[in-house]
């Protein structure tokens, strides 16, 4: 018996959200390479986004995926939504998460709108405030935004 609970791999969901072609310039010529970004996530506040380079697209995307797999954190949801508004930035990227009443629904875009919907967050109003389309970057930018979100602790009243 393990003392640890593995990371069961049927319970992540998964979404492609970047597909390149890179190429390496050698003496014969040029060498091409996929490079894949993947998010992962539960759906219940466990979510990671992995880069990846391959020969292939599937080798790609298999590599990004176990590289999300180990970059998970976790986001604390407050009735699938985000306790309070956080701003983030990463690189060029800058997203802006604000906290929305039930009912309201998903509304942001692009990367930003994969990357929360696989952390379980149904209720949010996201921007994205930086001057790239980069889908990598704003993922991550997203990332750094939902590591900065602080969980609400109860107030204890001491009494004397």
């Amino acid at each position: 018996m393990l003392p640890f609970k593995r990371a069961n791999t049927e319970e992540f969901q998964e979404q492609v959200l970047d597909l390149r072609r890179v190429t390496r310039v050698v003496a014969g010529g040029k060498r091409f390479r996929f490079r894949a970004t993947v998010a992962i996530g539960n759906g219940k506040g466990r979510v990671g986004v992995g880069i990846a380079k391959g020969v292939d697209v599937n080798q790609a995307v298999q590599k990004a995926k176990i590289e999300a797999r180990k970059h998970l954190i976790f986001v604390p949801l407050k009735k699938r939504t985000i306790p309070h508004e956080v701003m983030a930035k990463f690189s060029a990227a800058k997203v802006l998460l604000k906290s929305a009443k039930h009912g309201h629904g998903l509304l942001a875009g692009g990367a930003v709108r994969a990357v929360l919907s696989l952390a379980g967050i149904t209720d949010i109003t996201a921007k994205c405030l930086g001057t790239t389309k980069n889908k990598l970057t704003n993922a991550m930018a997203t990332i750094e935004a939902l590591k900065k979100i602080k969980n609400q602790k109860p107030k204890i009243k001491i009494i004397n």
